[in-house]
């Protein structure tokens, strides 16, 4: 696929608190001029075990997971999903960039290609989600029970979800790959991950340096949203 800038950044991230973990892709977004029209590859784990939820959706569907998990709203939407067992990645498109272009579906599309070669690695044939079934109820969704349209799957099980977020600087894609994929082998399956970017937008990666202050800024955008009552109890 031609994507304008044959250059990519990567940012091989450490495991972080869940709050801080979505001021950083937030941030990632609000400032994404600085990326000088280029696409971001955020990999990362987790502290501790967590469980993410989408903008839309109720804290009481999860509250009562608070003792074993950090628990977090997103500022994208998508479904609950636990992060004990998963590779969790961020996609920051700055506006103007060819990917921007497309519809929010076939964007998800293209990013799920991606991971479909990156389960070839581990010799795993999988396949994208041709429709999407009509959800009840999405404010108690959890996402890798209920497959959507292009989201990855193996078989019948679902391996590979995400959610979006679009605003005037452009779209900030937040995904989620089990490691059944990689026979809980993390490491193995990020490698594997940036590969077939690589080879699905025909780009190579470039390691993002991370501009002074940002990750003080992060901790304060924690701090003062994703950390609190206000934004993750909000619905």
């Amino acid at each position: 696929m031609g994507t304008g800038n044959k250059t990519w950044l990567l940012w091989k991230d450490a495991d972080r608190p869940s709050a801080l973990n979505m001021a950083l892709d937030e941030l990632l977004l609000a400032k994404s001029e600085r990326l000088d029209g280029r696409i971001l590859l955020r990999l990362y784990g987790w502290d501790r075990p967590s469980i993410s939820i989408g903008y839309t959706q109720h804290y009481s569907s999860v509250s009562d997971e608070s003792g074993k998990y950090s628990i977090v709203r997103r500022p994208t939407g998508g479904g609950i999903v636990f992060h004990d067992r998963d590779l969790t990645y961020t996609v920051v498109v700055p506006a103007g960039h060819d990917i921007e272009a497309l519809d929010r579906i076939e964007s998800y599309h293209v990013f799920h290609r991606a991971v479909l070669l990156a389960m070839k690695k581990f010799g795993l044939e999988g396949r994208l989600a041709s429709d999407a079934p009509v959800v009840q109820d999405r404010a108690v969704m959890r996402c890798f029970v209920t497959p959507t349209k292009y989201d990855v799957l193996c078989g019948n099980r679902k391996m590979a979800g995400a959610a979006q977020r679009r605003t005037k600087k452009g779209i900030l894609h937040q995904g989620s790959i089990s490691l059944e994929v990689s026979e809980g082998d993390r490491a193995a399956l990020a490698a594997a991950l940036a590969s077939g970017f690589e080879r699905e937008f025909n780009i190579k990666f470039q390691d993002f340096t991370v501009p002074d202050g940002f990750l003080d800024e992060a901790a304060l955008l924690a701090f003062a949203k994703f950390a609190t009552d206000g934004w993750n109890k909000s619905r």
